[in-house]
Formats: C-alpha cells, sequence, structure tokens
C-alpha cells in the first residue's frame, strides 16, 4: 500500500536540504525520477515553510521508505537533524503524469 510522509524540518533552509539531496544522490542531485535509481519513491516535493523546511513524498509501501531510510537517516542525524520524525499515513489515492 502506497504511503504519504511529510518531514518537517524546523529551522531548516534550502540549503540544508540542497546538502541532504547532495548526499543522498552521491552528488548527483535530481530534478527527474529519471535521475534516481528505482527505490520506490513516487512523488517528492519540497519547499519553505514558516520556521523551516517541508518535504513531501509519496512511497509505494511503508518497506520501501524504510529501506531508503537506512541511506538518509544516518545523512540527516550527521547534517543535525536526528530528531525528526515523519509523519506517515496510508495513501487513498495517488495520481502521476
Amino acid at each position: 500500500m502506497a504511503i504519504i510522509v511529510t518531514f518537517d524540518l524546523p529551522g531548516a533552509g534550502q540549503e540544508f536540504y540542497d546538502a541532504v539531496i547532495e548526499r543522498v544522490t552521491d552528488g548527483r542531485g535530481f530534478t527527474k525520477f529519471a535521475d534516481l535509481p528505482n527505490t520506490g519513491l513516487v512523488s517528492h516535493a519540497a519547499g519553505p515553510v514558516d520556521g523551516g523546511f517541508r518535504v513531501t513524498e509519496v512511497w509505494e509501501s511503508a518497506e520501501a521508505l524504510e529501506t531508503h531510510a537506512k541511506t538518509f537517516g544516518p545523512i540527516l542525524a550527521d547534517l543535525g537533524h536526528a530528531d525528526v520524525q515523519p509523519t506517515i499515513i496510508p495513501a487513498h489515492n495517488v495520481v502521476v503524469r
């Protein structure tokens, strides 16, 4: 079952987000899904919110997220956001182009 995951990063900004993406992608960055290996990520959006930065993703399954978390979890911790606890809800509907 697909899930919706929201990460709120208090005090973070675009520089922090860009640093995470740089490390998660081994310096390749990404602007389209063709740039990423097939990890089960369905969609990804990120932007500033009052007091921080928010990332919202849709994953094919909780297992796919858990597998990928082994990569980005330590990166978040290393960059000072070890305490980030995402909000995860089941997706009722996912529409992609």
